[in-house]
């Protein structure tokens, strides 16, 4: 067993004699010219983040043939990138047609077990009855890597269920309900394991609510981990406002506000 799991971790950790030319991005601010919309990835879905996201940290935090548990699978922007690196995946997301639609695309995959649950992440019973079931299939019994893209508060709603995290406007309400998300699937990871959140800011009644920092405190205050990244992400013309740009800088003059053009990639360990 003892040589198996050494050929296992020296395949697929990063080969660190070819550190130099390796393009696993280590750098803080991460700046991405446009959206790799290659193989199975579409941008149709409105608030999906770009697949260059899980890529990098897929591959620098977890081996061929592990586990990555998603709090929401949405366009399955991750499952995809899982495919392509040969990663197992546990999902859940509430929208029941976007579930079908990434199973109609994925019904040609054969080097990945995955299964995504259409679940309400805060219910605590049927999301660990999820889970079990969802490492029963693919054979084994805990998370390597658990990542989470959250709606922002409900700037975007993806759907009418009144479960749906995007209806909720109090942010103290969705810091509560994001940490029993969270608390949820941090049970199933093991230990010295890599977590990831991606989230922005909102503005909202004339200012800016830095809710990806709240997000981290409260991470930080529930949680025994470590904080090992906090990476600011740019893409250029990630908005539905592409050929419109003059006008937004327009309102943004006007007044007194700056435009968003950024995601956080808060990085932790878990330590329990």
């Amino acid at each position: 067993m003892k040589k198996k799991f050494n050929i296992v971790y020296y395949k697929n950790m990063i080969n660190m004699e070819k550190w130099k030319t390796t393009d696993i991005n280590v750098d803080s601010l991460w700046l991405i010219d446009k959206r790799d919309n290659s193989g199975k990835h579409e941008n149709n879905y409105h608030g999906n983040f770009i697949p260059q996201i899980p890529n990098q940290l897929i591959r620098r935090y977890t081996n061929e043939n592990d586990t990555v548990l998603e709090l929401f699978t949405g366009s399955g922007t991750t499952l995809f990138e899982c495919e392509k690196l040969n990663r197992n995946y546990i999902g859940f997301d509430i929208n029941d047609e976007m579930i079908s639609h990434i199973y109609e695309k994925m019904s040609d995959t054969q080097n990945i077990r995955f299964t995504i649950n259409e679940c309400d992440v805060t219910d605590s019973n049927k999301f660990s009855a999820c889970v079990e079931q969802s490492l029963k299939n693919i054979e084994t019994n805990t998370v390597d890597f658990v990542i989470a893209h959250p709606p922002y508060l409900d700037i975007v709603k993806f759907t009418d269920k009144p479960e749906d995290l995007s209806h909720i406007s109090s942010t103290e309400k969705f810091l509560g309900k994001m940490t029993i998300a969270l608390n949820n699937a941090l049970k199933y990871l093991k230990k010295d394991k890599y977590f990831a959140i991606v989230i922005g800011d909102v503005y909202k009644n004339s200012e800016v609510i830095p809710l990806g920092f709240y997000l981290m405190n409260s991470i930080k205050q529930n949680f025994k981990c470590k904080m090992k990244g906090i990476i600011v992400k740019n893409i250029e013309g990630n908005r539905g406002k592409i050929g419109s740009q003059a006008i937004w800088k327009y309102r943004a003059l006007k007044s007194d506000y700056y435009l968003f053009k950024h995601e956080y990639i808060f990085v932790f360990k878990k330590e329990f």
